[in-house]
This record gives structure tokens, C-alpha cells and sequence, in this order.
């Protein structure tokens, strides 16, 4: 099967959208307490992860600019992975034997902890993407689209890239930066299924 450029970039964006709704509304469930099932939503992203990474991959072998922008959510789509299965494979299983051994609550705090900077650090990468290639549709025309995903991008860099360095109990809440990287998520690919034929030509050659 041949996956041409537009067609890598039109699928890659598609994953996108997906996951940015999938994350929105597993938030909106987890705040409104509603019961849900981890499993079938974790596992639902971790596959949706693995099958950005093969598209978002190849995009930035086969774009001849703005590769960094591509990097940015392939990788982000690895840490995404990366994290989900430390949450779906390892969370029940601390939780489980912190509630019969105290001693191991430090133990689940770390792997909470380990998992929450992996989180950071994709949500940062998807900020860095749409800064980039809010940027590029800025500069094509389409300036309300690309001005809003560019700024918000930043924002995303900017909350992420405060809870890397010092910790996640700062002083600015971890939804803020999940939040502001799922909307970067969502405006990201609206870029990029936005994308004229003359703004393709121009992502894929120099």
C-alpha cells in the first residue's frame, strides 16, 4: 500500500483530531466523576499512538521542509505511548499493593511522577508542532487559523515546559498544561487537514 505525502499528512491529522477528542473527553469524565473504563480509553489512544508514529514518521522523511515539526509529533506520539502504558500496565498494580503495604505509597509516586513528565514532555513537543506549523499556514494566508494554533502552541511550550523544571506540585496546575496542550493538539490538525494544495507544495519542497 502507497501512502503518498498528502495522504500521509490527511491521515496524520485525522489521528490527531481523534486524540484530541479522545483526551478531551476522558477529562470531562474524569472531572464529572462518570464512571469509565481506563482500559478501553488508554488502549484506544496507545493504538491510535502507534499508528501516528508510522505516518507522522514518514511525513518527515518524505517533507522536504520543516522536518522539525513533523520530529516534534512523531515523538510526541512515542512518549504518548510510552505513557499510556505505564498507566494502563503499572497504576493498578502499585495502587493495589500500596493499599496493603504503606510503604510503597513513595513507589507509586514515583511512577505517577515518571509518568506525568513523559506527559509533559509530548504535550511540549505538540506545542513546539503547532507553533511550526501554525506559523507555516500563518504565513500562506490563512491567518486567523495559524495565528490562534501558533499562540497557542507557545502557550502549550510555555505551561509544559514549567512543570518539567520544576516539578508538577508547582505553582501553575497540571491541567492547565495538559489543557492547553490537547487544544494545540486540535488546532494542530486542523492545520494540517486545512492544508491547500499550494500550502502542501510548499511543506513538501524546499
Amino acid at each position: 500500500m502507497d501512502f503518498n505525502y498528502t495522504r500521509t499528512v490527511r491521515v496524520t491529522s485525522y489521528l490527531l483530531l481523534v486524540l484530541a477528542v479522545t483526551q478531551a473527553l476522558y477529562t470531562i469524565l474524569y472531572i464529572t466523576e462518570v464512571n469509565l473504563s481506563r482500559q478501553l480509553i488508554w488502549g484506544l489512544e496507545g493504538l491510535l499512538f502507534t499508528v501516528l508514529v508510522a505516518f507522522a514518521g514518514a511525513a518527515m522523511v518524505q517533507a522536504k521542509s520543516y522536518q522539525v515539526g513533523w520530529s516534534c509529533i512523531a515523538f510526541s506520539a512515542v512518549f504518548n505511548l510510552v505513557q499510556v502504558s505505564i498507566g494502563l500496565t503499572m497504576f493498578g498494580p502499585f495502587r493495589e499493593a500500596t493499599s496493603q503495604l504503606e510503604a510503597l505509597g513513595s513507589v507509586m509516586g514515583a511512577v505517577v511522577a515518571l509518568s506525568f513528565m513523559i506527559y509533559y514532555a509530548a504535550k511540549l513537543l505538540l506545542g513546539f508542532a503547532a507553533l511550526i506549523f501554525g506559523i507555516a499556514k500563518l504565513t500562506g494566508g490563512a491567518k486567523a487559523l495559524g495565528g490562534l494554533t501558533a499562540v497557542v502552541g507557545v502557550l502549550a511550550m510555555f505551561a509544559n515546559g514549567i512543570l518539567i523544571v520544576f516539578g508538577r506540585d508547582t505553582f501553575l496546575p497540571s491541567a492547565v498544561a495538559g489543557g492547553s496542550g490537547v487544544l494545540a493538539t486540535l488546532l494542530l490538525a486542523l492545520c494540517l487537514m486545512k492544508l491547500s494544495p499550494e500550502d502542501k507544495e510548499i511543506l513538501s519542497h524546499p
